[in-house]
């Protein structure tokens, strides 16, 4: 069976000096383990571990893509011949994901090396990560213009918040939700990560192919998807942008980033360095601009 969203826990619930033992709901958390398929020229079968994340069960498919898209492990969504729980694994508890390749040659072992070298950041300094990300194919976004207005910025929070279920049921997940120039929310995912929640992001727009990470952006970057859906201006997150959250924005070359908690220091010198505008601490009455500022429009705040 596959694990759910949430669970059901008994607490010690102690209020007003009495214990009470109700049941309460709390975020699924598992592991999940990405493992990569191919087949080379010589018809032998190959296969590799990726990556282990402990995320919260649902659109484990997107999270899959999403991850190998946003890490530089694939360079488009094109590569991925297709996604499924690895049958080799018993019992089947949904815990592993196999990506099968349709292009060997869209795969660089060594991209696994860099790609968790990256993450882990450990005794890396900013400008070494900064470097890193562009070694991995980020393009800079700065010549990307589009006019947001300050209204459909504050109102991001609120239609994210609309959008998680799970959030609603136990208080204790993250969201993401990707946004066009009208601020309609086009895709949202939940995650005990808030990192997982871009991927899965990401991986849902990329496998629909309402983005495609292989053609660099044109020159206004908003593209309508095959399907004519509206094209994707950026991403909205609950709590704070780090540099990891701005890595996988750049990579999915979404130049706006809105964040409902406050960005670090690295983030911000992210999205200076990519060209990218960056807004913090947003509410539906204010919001910070970290970078490039003169992309959101002001004359309809309030």
């Amino acid at each position: 069976m596959k694990p759910g969203r949430s669970r059901r826990v008994r607490v010690n619930r102690v209020e007003e000096g009495a214990v009470r033992t109700p049941e309460d709901r709390v975020a699924t958390e598992e592991p999940m383990e990405i493992r990569l398929e191919w087949r080379e020229g010589s018809g032998v079968e190959r296969e590799t571990p990726v990556a282990v994340t402990m995320r919260t069960p649902g659109d484990d498919f997107d999270l899959a893509a999403g991850f190998l898209l946003t890490e530089g492990v694939v360079s488009s969504a094109a590569a991925i011949g297709g996604v499924r729980y690895c049958a080799k694994v018993s019992p089947q508890e949904y815990n592993v994901v196999s990506v099968t390749l349709s292009d060997p040659g869209a795969f660089d072992p060594s991209s696994l090396a860099r790609n968790f070298y990256i993450t882990s950041s450990c005794g890396v300094c900013g400008k070494a990560s900064l470097e890193a990300v562009q070694n991995l194919g980020c393009e800079n976004l700065d010549g990307i213009e589009f006019d947001l207005p300050a209204r459909v910025v504050s109102a991001l929070p609120a239609d994210l918040r609309a959008s998680q279920p799970v959030f609603q049921a136990t208080g204790g997940i993250h969201a993401a939700a990707a946004f066009d120039a009208d601020g309609r929310i086009l895709v949202s995912r939940e995650d005990v990560g808030r990192h997982n929640a871009v991927d899965k992001v990401v991986g849902a727009l990329a496998m629909r192919g309402d983005i495609d990470l292989a053609e660099p952006n044109s020159s206004t970057g908003l593209r309508e998807g095959p399907n004519r859906r509206r094209p994707v201006l950026g991403i909205v997150v609950s709590g704070r942008a780090s540099f990891e959250i701005m890595q996988k924005a750049a990579m999915a070359r979404m130049p706006a980033v809105v964040a409902v908690g406050a960005p670090s220091s690295l983030a911000v010198e992210f999205a200076r360095e990519f060209g990218m505008t960056l807004a913090g601490f947003t509410t539906d009455r204010s919001f910070n601009t970290y970078s490039r500022p003169d992309r959101i429009s002001l004359s309809e705040v309030t």
